[in-house]
Protein backbone atom coordinates (compact mmCIF):
# COMPACT_ATOMS: atom_id res chain seq x y z
CA UNK A 1 0.00 0.00 0.00
CA UNK A 2 2.89 2.70 0.57
CA UNK A 3 6.48 1.91 -0.47
CA UNK A 4 9.42 4.36 -0.08
CA UNK A 5 12.22 3.59 -2.38
CA UNK A 6 15.46 5.77 -1.43
CA UNK A 7 13.22 8.70 -1.08
CA UNK A 8 15.63 11.82 0.09
CA UNK A 9 13.82 15.39 0.65
CA UNK A 10 15.79 18.62 1.50
CA UNK A 11 13.95 21.97 2.35
CA UNK A 12 15.19 24.98 0.27
CA UNK A 13 16.70 26.18 3.70
CA UNK A 14 19.03 23.56 3.38
CA UNK A 15 17.27 20.92 6.03
CA UNK A 16 17.82 17.14 5.30
CA UNK A 17 14.74 15.90 6.64
CA UNK A 18 14.22 12.76 4.93
CA UNK A 19 18.14 10.43 4.03
CA UNK A 20 17.68 7.24 1.63
CA UNK A 21 14.30 5.87 3.57
CA UNK A 22 13.55 3.07 2.33
CA UNK A 23 10.55 1.03 3.78
CA UNK A 24 7.22 -0.54 2.70
CA UNK A 25 3.11 -0.64 4.72
CA UNK A 26 0.94 -3.30 3.84
CA UNK A 27 -2.52 -3.29 3.37
CA UNK A 28 -4.58 -3.40 6.91
CA UNK A 29 -1.55 -2.81 9.32
CA UNK A 30 -1.46 -0.89 11.85
CA UNK A 31 2.09 1.29 12.51
CA UNK A 32 3.58 3.92 15.24
CA UNK A 33 5.74 6.43 13.81
CA UNK A 34 8.14 7.46 16.67
CA UNK A 35 10.99 9.92 17.10
CA UNK A 36 11.84 13.28 18.44
CA UNK A 37 10.87 16.36 17.78
CA UNK A 38 12.83 17.20 14.16
CA UNK A 39 13.02 13.57 12.89
CA UNK A 40 11.36 13.84 9.88
CA UNK A 41 8.18 12.29 10.90
CA UNK A 42 5.87 14.87 10.20
CA UNK A 43 7.78 15.13 6.49
CA UNK A 44 6.99 10.98 5.71
CA UNK A 45 3.76 12.10 6.33
CA UNK A 46 3.82 15.01 4.07
CA UNK A 47 5.12 13.09 1.40
CA UNK A 48 2.26 10.88 1.81
CA UNK A 49 0.24 12.95 1.32
CA UNK A 50 1.34 14.89 -1.45
CA UNK A 51 1.88 18.14 0.94
CA UNK A 52 5.66 17.76 -0.33
CA UNK A 53 7.33 16.29 -2.61
CA UNK A 54 10.59 14.38 -2.53
CA UNK A 55 13.76 15.33 -3.58
CA UNK A 56 14.82 11.96 -4.97
CA UNK A 57 13.66 8.18 -4.96
CA UNK A 58 10.24 6.60 -5.26
CA UNK A 59 7.32 6.72 -3.34
CA UNK A 60 4.28 4.33 -4.75
CA UNK A 61 0.98 4.87 -2.04
CA UNK A 62 -1.86 2.84 -3.53
CA UNK A 63 -0.29 1.52 -6.86
CA UNK A 64 0.28 5.18 -7.67
CA UNK A 65 3.61 6.75 -8.26
CA UNK A 66 3.42 10.34 -6.05
CA UNK A 67 6.07 11.77 -8.79
CA UNK A 68 3.52 11.59 -11.35
CA UNK A 69 0.50 12.60 -9.45
CA UNK A 70 -0.12 16.54 -10.82
CA UNK A 71 -1.36 18.77 -8.84
CA UNK A 72 -4.79 19.15 -10.06
CA UNK A 73 -5.38 15.18 -9.05
CA UNK A 74 -4.05 15.21 -5.42
CA UNK A 75 -7.58 16.61 -3.96
CA UNK A 76 -8.47 12.49 -5.44
CA UNK A 77 -5.65 10.80 -4.13
CA UNK A 78 -6.40 12.65 -0.25
CA UNK A 79 -9.68 11.17 -0.55
CA UNK A 80 -8.54 7.22 -0.46
CA UNK A 81 -7.01 8.98 3.21
CA UNK A 82 -8.59 10.07 6.18
CA UNK A 83 -6.77 12.76 7.89
CA UNK A 84 -6.70 13.03 11.68
CA UNK A 85 -4.94 16.02 13.13
CA UNK A 86 -3.46 17.17 16.70
CA UNK A 87 -5.47 20.21 17.08
CA UNK A 88 -8.60 18.90 15.93
CA UNK A 89 -9.33 21.72 13.03
CA UNK A 90 -13.28 21.62 13.70
CA UNK A 91 -15.53 23.83 12.46
CA UNK A 92 -16.63 26.39 15.30
CA UNK A 93 -19.98 27.23 13.79
CA UNK A 94 -21.36 23.80 12.91
CA UNK A 95 -22.50 21.15 15.25
CA UNK A 96 -20.60 17.82 15.72
CA UNK A 97 -23.40 16.65 12.86
CA UNK A 98 -22.37 19.10 10.22
CA UNK A 99 -18.58 18.60 10.47
CA UNK A 100 -18.71 15.60 10.02
CA UNK A 101 -21.19 15.97 7.02
CA UNK A 102 -19.41 18.33 5.47
CA UNK A 103 -16.52 16.37 4.23
CA UNK A 104 -19.27 14.25 2.92
CA UNK A 105 -20.90 17.30 1.13
CA UNK A 106 -16.99 17.92 0.07
CA UNK A 107 -17.10 14.49 -2.89
CA UNK A 108 -20.16 15.03 -3.48
CA UNK A 109 -21.94 12.72 -1.74
CA UNK A 110 -26.15 12.32 -2.24
CA UNK A 111 -27.90 13.95 1.09
CA UNK A 112 -29.51 10.74 1.35
CA UNK A 113 -26.43 9.28 2.10
CA UNK A 114 -25.37 12.10 4.45
CA UNK A 115 -28.22 11.14 6.29
CA UNK A 116 -27.61 7.81 6.24
CA UNK A 117 -24.13 7.48 7.70
CA UNK A 118 -23.55 10.54 9.74
CA UNK A 119 -25.05 9.20 12.60
CA UNK A 120 -23.40 5.83 12.10
CA UNK A 121 -20.19 7.31 12.33
CA UNK A 122 -20.77 9.03 15.09
CA UNK A 123 -22.38 6.01 16.73
CA UNK A 124 -19.00 3.80 16.04
CA UNK A 125 -17.03 7.01 18.10
CA UNK A 126 -19.94 6.44 20.96
CA UNK A 127 -21.26 10.52 19.62
CA UNK A 128 -24.70 9.61 19.49
CA UNK A 129 -25.56 11.86 21.71
CA UNK A 130 -23.66 14.60 20.63
CA UNK A 131 -24.96 15.17 17.03
CA UNK A 132 -26.60 18.73 18.41
CA UNK A 133 -23.58 20.12 20.19
CA UNK A 134 -20.80 22.34 18.99
CA UNK A 135 -17.33 21.99 19.27
CA UNK A 136 -16.94 24.53 22.27
CA UNK A 137 -19.36 22.30 24.28
CA UNK A 138 -17.01 18.97 23.81
CA UNK A 139 -13.85 17.98 25.60
CA UNK A 140 -10.36 17.16 23.81
CA UNK A 141 -11.46 13.71 23.79
CA UNK A 142 -14.59 14.37 22.14
CA UNK A 143 -13.44 16.71 19.88
CA UNK A 144 -11.13 14.55 18.91
CA UNK A 145 -13.34 11.72 18.34
CA UNK A 146 -15.56 13.91 15.76
CA UNK A 147 -12.31 14.27 14.23
CA UNK A 148 -11.87 10.29 14.08
CA UNK A 149 -15.78 10.15 12.75
CA UNK A 150 -14.86 12.63 9.99
CA UNK A 151 -11.54 10.98 8.78
CA UNK A 152 -13.38 7.63 8.20
CA UNK A 153 -16.96 9.00 6.99
CA UNK A 154 -15.59 8.58 2.92
CA UNK A 155 -14.18 4.92 4.26
CA UNK A 156 -10.50 5.96 2.95
CA UNK A 157 -8.79 2.99 3.24
CA UNK A 158 -5.85 4.90 5.22
CA UNK A 159 -6.03 6.68 7.80
CA UNK A 160 -3.04 9.29 8.70
CA UNK A 161 -3.08 10.77 12.71
CA UNK A 162 -0.27 13.06 13.48
CA UNK A 163 -0.06 13.10 17.08
CA UNK A 164 -3.81 12.20 17.80
CA UNK A 165 -3.47 12.35 21.08
CA UNK A 166 -1.13 15.29 21.77
CA UNK A 167 -3.67 17.74 22.98
CA UNK A 168 -5.89 15.49 25.10
CA UNK A 169 -5.92 14.11 28.78
CA UNK A 170 -3.36 11.78 28.92
CA UNK A 171 -6.11 8.79 30.13
CA UNK A 172 -8.18 9.60 27.15
CA UNK A 173 -5.07 8.43 24.71
CA UNK A 174 -5.79 5.20 25.13
CA UNK A 175 -9.58 5.56 23.92
CA UNK A 176 -8.72 6.87 20.43
CA UNK A 177 -5.78 4.71 20.15
CA UNK A 178 -8.31 2.21 21.14
CA UNK A 179 -10.49 3.23 18.35
CA UNK A 180 -7.84 3.15 15.98
CA UNK A 181 -7.33 -0.31 16.73
CA UNK A 182 -11.06 -1.05 15.98
CA UNK A 183 -10.98 0.57 12.69
CA UNK A 184 -7.97 -1.19 12.24
CA UNK A 185 -9.40 -4.51 12.51
CA UNK A 186 -12.24 -3.43 10.27
CA UNK A 187 -9.13 -3.37 7.73
CA UNK A 188 -8.22 0.33 7.56
CA UNK A 189 -4.70 0.20 7.09
CA UNK A 190 -3.46 3.06 10.04
CA UNK A 191 -0.15 5.25 10.64
CA UNK A 192 0.13 6.79 13.72
CA UNK A 193 2.87 9.85 14.62
CA UNK A 194 3.20 9.69 18.88
CA UNK A 195 5.30 10.96 20.71
CA UNK A 196 3.86 9.02 23.87
CA UNK A 197 6.05 5.79 24.64
CA UNK A 198 3.45 4.19 27.14
CA UNK A 199 1.14 4.02 23.85
CA UNK A 200 2.88 2.39 22.40
CA UNK A 201 4.06 -0.11 24.73
CA UNK A 202 0.41 -1.18 25.85
CA UNK A 203 -0.67 -1.40 21.89
CA UNK A 204 1.80 -4.42 20.40
CA UNK A 205 2.02 -2.97 17.04
CA UNK A 206 4.88 -2.43 14.61
CA UNK A 207 6.72 0.85 15.68
CA UNK A 208 8.81 2.00 13.04
CA UNK A 209 11.37 4.84 14.78
CA UNK A 210 12.78 8.15 12.65
CA UNK A 211 15.82 9.79 14.27
CA UNK A 212 18.00 12.35 12.09
CA UNK A 213 15.57 11.72 8.84
CA UNK A 214 16.67 8.02 9.07
CA UNK A 215 14.57 4.79 9.92
CA UNK A 216 16.60 3.51 12.75
CA UNK A 217 14.47 1.22 14.00
CA UNK A 218 11.53 -0.95 12.60
CA UNK A 219 10.29 -3.32 14.34
CA UNK A 220 7.26 -4.96 16.28
CA UNK A 221 8.44 -5.47 19.28
CA UNK A 222 7.67 -2.21 21.47
CA UNK A 223 10.28 -3.02 24.15
CA UNK A 224 12.82 -1.97 21.49
CA UNK A 225 11.58 2.09 21.10
CA UNK A 226 14.34 3.80 22.33
CA UNK A 227 12.94 6.73 25.19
Amino acid sequence: MIEFKDVCKTYPNGTEALRHVNLSVEKGEFVFIVGSSGAGKSTFLKLIMCEERANSGEIIVNGRNLATVRKRDVPYLRRTMGIVFQDFRLIDHMTVYDNVAFAMHIVGASARDIRKRVPYMLGLVGLQKKQRAYPSQLSGGEQQRVGLARALINNPSMIIADEPTGNIDPALSFEIVDLLSEINRRGTTILMVTHEHRLVKHFHRRVIEIHGGQVVADSSVPSEVHS
